[in-house]
């Protein structure tokens, strides 16, 4: 690269920079508080008293030594499991607490355990649960007046209405007339449908109109490069107006939103257990803890929230689990939940051409039924083939400065460097008359940069790369280790991956045979050196990526390899200079352009400055 290329990539950081700091996410806006607001405050704090004073509790007692009220009877029983299933979707319901023990997707199955199905969460190899669910209520003793906040965790439901896909778990009372239904109904894909009932229970519960969730899942590892997927394991969440928020992926993170929340997403590189409220989440405290490297797990996720309840019954408090893959068409078919978004495509312009460009050119080539490489390579054409026009324009800036080379030498020698404005000059003058612009060579970077940006971000989050299998890569989703050191190389990893190795190779190859046939300033040698330097860099940066996206940069480095030849076949030295001493007579005694006259004032401003800013000095 030249130059003027390097302008473009200094361009396109400052456009990027300077797009980060004006797309901050805004503050949600406050509401005045009313009436209603007061008083649902202050049942919370009354709420989260009564959860403190039960935890205590049953941190020093069993729970045979709690007093669950009219739920007393539900501390003993058998576990029952209820499994509901549809070909995608396995889930296991437990009669303790009446919660999902244990969810797998039929589709998929785990990098670390090929045999059994994937599992989103479950119990671990310590028999501890891997995900917990619990409704916090606040029973109201009519005889002594006094409040008791109890756990649903613990307790026994009964199962009382059961099929395939739908199971219906019971807390009963010592009232034979009043229970609390958990019901769960599988659809046909990814949704669990999951509604929380009561059943004249408003004498038996503190008067109040809304429920305390809380909920927690640990993520376990998933996949093989466990750098990938820690970067895509994320608490993510979304407010009714459709902004998107995420706690830090890196280190301990939580936030508490008074807003109203519409989901919240537990996810990890390809999967995610999201939590849909069909009103509202509101008063929402989020948590997001890493695990270390050897637990077998990525995040711990917490919840605790606040949910509309009625309950005389009459309403039903209604929530949807999303139990299933990233995939970004399956999420889009959810209208009205924006679920897509948990998809990392890029920064906006970079995102919106994955959606409409790459997403659906690669849906369409998966539709044909070919091999994932050979997917890869028509992607590659095709969008060599979409920024050809602006490679072709700035090859053709690069010829032609380097055709101009010899008299851009002859002004330098005319115009020592004591004479920077007369060499300036006559240098803007020759670049007039041949019809050059330094900033052509760099501006067409802007239009491609968006389109290789967004294939860096497709690829990892490709969930279609999962498992597919090209030439020595039995993952294109994960990096195609070909040595294993047994030990890791800081920045590096403890692996070579081939493909990436390959692209190095191919890109120092390309680097040298760019920079035989490139103009070079003279002042800027340096720059040959960091070119050099660039492709090793890339070695370290794309180890632990993607094969899949180390295999798309290793086509195209060989196509642009193929475009320079034909370029240079098509666009040589004497052509150029044929080109330009035609533009010479076309533009002799022509006026100069409005931003070359602009140009020249500059220059002559600034020696202007100069010579007074050195009179100055001269008087100090």
């Amino acid at each position: 690269m030249d130059k003027n290329t390097w302008i473009g990539f200094i361009l396109i950081a400052a456009i990027i920079i300077g797009f980060m700091k004006c797309s901050g996410s805004s503050e949600t806006s406050t509401q005045p508080k009313t009436h209603a607001d007061s008083v649902r405050i202050a049942q919370r704090k009354e709420a989260e008293q009564a959860k403190k004073a039960y935890e205590q509790q049953r941190q020093q007692d069993s729970i045979a030594n709690i007093n669950y009220g009219i739920f007393d009877a539900a501390r003993e029983g058998e576990e029952t499991l209820d499994t509901l299933s549809n070909g995608k979707v396995r889930i296991v319901v437990s009669n303790i607490g009446g919660v999902i023990k244990q969810a797998e997707l039929l589709e998929y199955t785990s990098a670390t355990d090929k045999e059994r199905p994937l599992s989103l969460f479950g119990i671990d190899a310590q028999g501890k649960k891997e995900s917990e669910f619990s409704v916090f209520l606040q029973l109201l003793d009519t005889a002594s007046q006094k409040t008791r906040g109890i756990f649903t965790d613990r307790l026994y439901f009964q199962p009382v209405a059961k099929d395939s896909s739908k199971v219906v778990m019971r807390l009963a009372s010592s009232d034979p007339n009043a229970w609390l239904d958990f019901e769960y109904e599988l659809s046909e894909d990814y949704m669990v449908y999951y509604r929380i009932k009561a059943h004249n229970l408003q004498d038996k519960l503190v008067p109040t109109s809304e429920l305390m969730i809380d909920w927690r899942q640990r993520v376990p590892q998933h996949e093989k490069g466990r750098k990938f997927e820690e970067r895509y394991s994320q608490l993510q969440y979304m407010f009714e107006d459709g902004d998107i928020d995420e706690l830090d992926e890196d280190d301990y993170d939580e936030e508490h939103e008074g807003g109203h929340l519409k989901w919240i997403a537990y996810k990890d590189q390809f999967f995610s257990t999201i939590f849909i409220a069909d009103d509202a989440f509101t008063n929402t405290k989020v948590t997001s803890a890493p695990q270390g490297r050897t637990s077998g797990y990525m995040k711990e996720y917490t919840t605790r929230t606040y949910v509309p309840f009625d309950a005389t019954g009459e309403k039903a408090t209604g929530f949807r689990f999303y139990m299933g893959p990233n995939h970004y068409n399956t999420l889009k078919s959810y209208e009205g939940l924006n679920l897509k978004e948990i998809v990392p495509l890029g920064w906006k312009i970079v995102s919106w051409i994955n959606k409409i460009l790459v997403i659906p050119m690669f849906d369409l080539f998966m539709g044909w039924g070919l091999n994932i490489g050979l997917i890869i390579i028509l992607m590659t054409l095709v969008i060599k083939l979409i920024i050809l026009p602006f490679v072709f324009v700035s090859y053709k800036s690069s010829a032609k400065m380097k055709a101009l080379r010899p008299q851009l030498n002859e002004i330098n020698e005319k115009y020592p460097a004591d004479k920077i404005r007369e060499r300036q000059q006559a240098t803007m003058e020759l670049y007039r008359q041949a019809g050059v612009s330094p900033m052509s060579g760099c501006l067409p970077m802007l239009f491609q940069f968006p389109v290789l940006m967004a294939m860096f971000w497709f690829f990892p989050t490709a969930i279609e790369l999962r498992g597919k299998s090209f030439l020595w890569a039995d993952d294109l989703s994960t990096y195609d280790a070909v040595v294993n050191f047994g030990f890791n190389i800081p920045l590096f990893g403890d692996h070579l991956s081939l493909f990436c190795l390959l692209m190095t190779i191919a890109n120092i190859g390309y680097t040298y045979v760019t920079m035989q046939s490139q103009a070079t300033d003279p002042n800027m040698k340096f720059m040959k050196y960091i070119m050099y330097a660039m492709p090793i860099m890339f070695l370290f940066i794309f180890n632990d990526y993607a094969a899949g996206l180390s295999f798309y940069y290793l086509v195209s480095l060989f196509i642009t390899i193929l475009q320079t030849m034909i370029f240079r076949w098509t666009l040589n030295d004497q052509k150029m200079l044929a080109e330009i001493e035609a533009n010479k007579k076309k533009r002799a005694g022509k006026p100069k352009s409005r931003f070359m006259q602009r140009l020249e004032e500059m220059q002559r401003e600034q020696q202007r400055m100069a010579r007074e800013n050195a009179k100055k000095n001269a008087r100090r």
